[in-house]
């Protein structure tokens, strides 16, 4: 069986709230919230960190689209993984998936939402949740390379100019400065940039 999942309900019609939680529970997950309206969800979804959001998009006070945004933005402030989100809407329109896409929305159910479509959509909504993942995180290793290297360099064009060595000595100095203290190349390239700094002041 797949993980048993915390979800969050955003709906304010009684009856698909009621529906949504029957067909929910029937497949293993746990309900821990349900809100009537936009700032209602935004607010449960801070207070009770819930796996998966089913998010009505029309509602009292702010849209469910809104509100996903919200949510993303005081969790990403937080330092906290975005909730995977399911968009649920009376009527197929482009213009909402489009929308929803831009903030973040990882699947989109047309109602009446059946339990097999749901089941179906909460795969696809944690597969393509899990694709966003991967991709953050090779963007970071992206980013940090190259941070990394742009120290790296620095460090060097210090080393040239204040020990008037060549690029191959300075980087060889570099590197045996890094094996002799057993740290990392980037943590070296610091130390000699703020070094460097401390003796220009």
């Amino acid at each position: 069986m797949a993980k048993r999942l915390k979800v969050l309900i955003a709906e304010d019609e009684y009856v698909n709230l009621m529906g949504l939680r029957v067909n929910l529970e029937d497949l293993g997950h746990e309900v821990i919230g349900e809100a009537k309206d936009g700032e209602e969800a935004v607010r449960l979804a801070a207070e009770l960190d819930p796996d998966l959001i089913l998010m009505d998009i029309n509602m009292p006070g702010i849209d469910g689209i809104q509100a996903v945004e919200e949510i993303n933005e005081i969790r990403e402030a937080a330092g906290k993984e975005i909730i995977p989100v399911i968009i649920i809407s009376g009527y197929h329109d482009q213009n909402l998936v489009d929308r929803a896409n831009e903030v973040g929305v990882f699947a989109y159910l047309v109602k009446p939402v059946r339990e097999e479509e749901l089941k179906v959509a909460i795969e696809v909504c944690l597969a393509r949740f899990r694709e966003f993942q991967e991709l953050k995180k090779e963007y970071q290793r992206v980013k940090d390379s190259l941070e990394a290297r742009k120290l790296i360099e620095k460090a060097k064009g210090i080393l040239m100019y204040r020990n008037n060595l060549k690029e191959d000595e300075a980087m060889r100095a570099l590197q045996r400065k890094s094996r002799d203290s057993n740290k990392k190349l980037v943590d070296i390239a610091k130390e000699i940039i703020e070094a460097d700094r401390i003796l220009s002041i």
